[in-house]
């Protein structure tokens, strides 16, 4: 007879003979392979113990030989196709294969946390998918992989495609066991139908053992084949000492069904094989409903990238050549003809025609766009042949960036969820305690063990907390999709409950509230002077006045010409300055021309750039930047809303106070600083404010990092952008509005949601306890609550 005994790492169990022994502190271990022994070793060294506690007694996969792959993990064409590198750090997402419970999540995030050179590591427990940041420097993804593998578990990279075949596989799967369901309860209901008919006009026995029979041939796959997804839940539920909504439903139809086939076999008492299988059918169906809400609330996004072609043609030394998306760089000279998409972001350098930009931007209005302007990639080309210069590679374009940012929206999740979702598990335990209670009490009472049992299940089954569990995702997941329909992208789906609860609005003036181009209004040259040095100057500044003055200087003569300039700087918030040959040339505002001592007496109502050669005044210009359209009828709807809009702007007193006049704001901070747009943030989170800060320039990075909510708009900066919470495409106030809009439509919808479960449950556990609801109307109510709170949550979309 042999003597088996179990792995101390996998717990499979073994003949005591071909164990591997090992003694560790005095005590004999029994390793089944080399591989479960180097784990349970690593996993003591690394002060990682905890991970059998976690685990319990349940079996793991002992460990797989690694193949003699690792080397392609570290291949540039691997590299380029998966890896995104972002400040010097390396960031990839995989799929790790073999996580079954937290507890392996646990174990994977402790592991790679500890290694050195991994900056952060995060696993979503619903998709396996890990989000893995690293040091080039320190440790290689394929070493990453191998420390992945050498506790048991693999990786592989995540590809959206794969991840497309994978749902689709679920979404058959799901349907194939609704199926299977729907023709057990079709036929069970005439069954019952019969059984309930002869219950009241008498009926051989006989006669009823034989539909109890036919009852149960359909009720058992309903209950365990289409019924498997909630033993499987309620598995890993109770294995990680939690009760979920699938622990409560099977508890329910698993007693019906024990407690029916021990009435068919004895004959006494009725069966309810019916409930059993209405249970499990109700509940299912509106779990099915539930997979497909969330496939079309996340189908705007599978829409962006289903049509992005995989290929382009690139024109170099006059010859095209059609290579992979992946492999464009910044400066390759890029062809597109009629009905082509963008595939990457860039500057026309050659023709001109009409866009189609309302994948990005929701408008359908084609844009015209020629010679010089910028296209970003997911605009179609309507009516033209076009070259244009690559600005930015596949990965670090728009259309890359806004899948990117609405997968991670949608993977994260709101603090009102992460309530709901610990309420949830509260919930059903007392739910559980309380059918208990309900059935000791009416046992007592003397109903019979029957009767008692069947208002037990009921208690069970029609409190189970889906719309609770419902109430917040659907809700956020909408919003989302709702919000990039319209050209919102929200970074994380929790910036809509804060932005929903937000009561300051802080503006940038240029490029926020006006359309950040100004134009020159009134021009005088005081001295006679070349004016190519002026124009060199201001050509080599990006900054919106810079460019209309050179704008200007061109439409004056278009034979204007740029010299070289040496020890050209910015002068922070007033101004730039150069050399040209040995004399000091500088321009900007009123302030810094009095900084520097130059005479210069005029007044100005508007903005003013003053040129200045070698301490005095040779030229100045007036401008004046337009309103945004719409902007003066979204400021008023914000304020309506209960949020207080202030200006903050780095022009002068005179402009900044205009401007806000014309738009209705009665709170202004002008000539402001980088530094003192960001105090102004801090001084009202002192305040006790939650504040929204709006901004396009890099001037304004600084205070978007420090507010609760940062906007910014589409076109600004690269590094406004980054640190955003929500980009604005469409660049305008209505864009602004929507998304206040959405936000605070989208948290009332999580607030009545949850009203709406707390009323469902106060009415209807309380008509369960007293016995007033079957099994199977019990199950019908349970999945119409849930249904009420998904259809709520579709009304985001009505929104006007």
């Amino acid at each position: 007879m042999t003597n088996s005994v179990a792995c101390d790492h996998c717990h499979l169990e073994f003949d005591e003979k071909v164990m591997i022994k090992d003694e560790v502190d005095g005590e004999i271990k029994y390793f089944c392979c080399k591989g479960c022994q180097g784990i349970y070793h690593l996993l003591r060294s690394e002060g990682l113990d905890d991970f059998y506690e976690k685990v319990g007694s349940n079996k793991l996969e002992p460990p797989k030989n690694p193949d003699d792959d690792l080397h392609k993990f570290d291949l540039e064409g691997f590299k380029n196709k998966y890896i995104t590198e972002k400040n010097g750090l390396y960031e990839i997402n995989l799929i790790i294969e073999g996580i079954h419970c937290s507890a392996c999540v646990w174990l994977n995030e402790k592991v790679l946390h500890q290694t050195e050179g991994i900056v952060e590591a995060s696993i979503n427990y619903t998709n396996n998918k890990a989000k893995i940041v690293w040091d080039p420097d320190t440790i290689k993804l394929s070493q990453i992989i191998e420390k992945i593998r050498s506790i048991g578990y693999n990786g592989y990279p995540y590809d959206p495609k794969l991840q497309e075949e994978r749902a689709n596989k679920a979404r058959r799967d799901y349907y194939s066991r609704l199926l299977v369901a729907i023709f057990a309860t079709m036929n069970i209901m005439w069954i019952a139908i019969a059984q309930y008919t002869g219950y009241f006009t008498g009926m051989r026995s006989d006669m009823k053992n034989v539909l109890n029979i036919a009852e149960f041939i359909l009720a058992t796959p309903t209950l365990f084949y289409t019924g498997w997804v909630y033993f499987r839940g309620a598995y890993f539920a109770l294995k990680n000492r939690f009760i979920n909504m699938d622990v409560l439903v099977i508890t329910g139809a698993t007693l019906a069904y024990i407690y029916s086939i021990y009435a068919m076999v004895t004959h006494t008492g009725e069966v309810y094989f019916d409930s059993v299988t209405m249970i499990i059918t109700f509940v299912f169906v509106g779990k099915y409903l539930e997979v497909l809400s969330k496939k079309r609330a996340v189908d705007a996004m599978d829409s962006i990238m289903g049509s992005i072609p995989t290929e382009l043609t690139v024109v170099k030394d006059g010859e095209k050549s059609i290579i992979s998306i992946e492999e464009v760089e910044v400066g390759d000279i890029i062809e597109i003809k009629p009905g082509e998409k963008v595939v990457v972001d860039g500057v026309i350098v050659s023709g001109e025609g009409n866009f189609d930009l309302s994948s990005l931007t929701g408008e359908s209005e084609p844009v015209y766009k020629k010679e010089g302007d910028e296209i970003l990639s997911g605009s179609i080309c309507l009516d033209s042949a076009i070259r244009y210069r690559a600005t930015k590679d596949f990965k670090h374009s728009m259309l890359s960036s806004i899948v990117s940012l609405l997968e991670e929206s949608i993977s994260k999740k709101p603090s009102i969820e992460k309530l709901a979702d610990k309420i949830s598990g509260y919930f059903s335990l007392a739910i559980l305690s309380i059918a208990l209670l309900a059935f000791i009490g009416w046992y007592i009472h003397g109903v019979g063990f029957e009767r008692a049992l069947i208002i037990a299940i009921s208690v069970i089954v029609i409190a189970c907390p889906c719309a609770l569990g419902l109430a917040t995702p659907m809700a956020a997941l909408i919003g989302i999709n709702t919000a990039s329909s319209k050209g919102i992208l929200f970074k994380e789906a929790e910036f809509l409950e804060t932005m929903a609860k937000s009561d300051t609005l802080l503006l940038d003036k240029t490029g926020t509230i006006t359309e950040g181009k100004p134009k020159v209004v009134k021009a005088e040259f005081l001295k006679d002077f070349d004016k190519n040095i002026l124009y060199s100057l201001v050509k080599s500044s990006n900054h919106p006045i810079s460019e209309a003055i050179a704008k200007y200087l061109q439409e004056l003569n278009d034979k204007s010409k740029e010299y070289i300039l040496k020890d050209r700087k910015n002068i922070e918030a007033r101004g730039i300055e150069a050399r040209y040959e040995d004399s000091l040339i500088f321009g900007g505002n009123l302030e810094l021309v009095k900084e520097r001592g130059v005479k210069f007496d005029k007044d100005f109502d508007g903005s003013v750039f003053v040129f200045v050669i070698d301490s005095e005044a040779v030229a100045y210009f007036e401008l004046k930047d337009a309103l945004k359209k719409d902007a003066k009828e979204a400021i008023s709807e914000i304020k309506k809303r209960g949020i207080k809009p202030v200006m903050l702007t780095g022009d002068n007193e005179k402009v900044a106070k205009e401007i806000a006049k014309e738009v209705g704001i009665e709170e202004v901070y002008h000539s402001l600083f980088p530094k003192d747009k960001a105090d102004i943030v801090d001084r009202f989170h002192t305040q006790k404010k939650i504040v929204i800060m709006v901004g396009d320039g890099i001037n304004d990075a600084l205070a978007l990092s420090r507010a609760d909510i940062a906007i910014s708009m589409g076109s600004g900066a690269d590094v406004s952008v980054e640190v955003s919470d929500v980009v604005l495409l469409n660049d305008d106030m209505k864009s602004l509005l929507d998304a206040i809009k959405i936000s605070k439509k989208a948290y009332s919808t999580i607030k009545e949601n949850f009203a709406l479960s707390i009323v469902y449950n106060s009415i209807t556990i309380p008509l369960a306890v007293m016995g007033y609801v079957m099994p199977l109307v019990a199950a019908l109510s349970m999945s119409l609550s849930s249904l009420i709170v998904v259809g709520n949550s579709f009304r985001i979309r009505k929104l006007k």
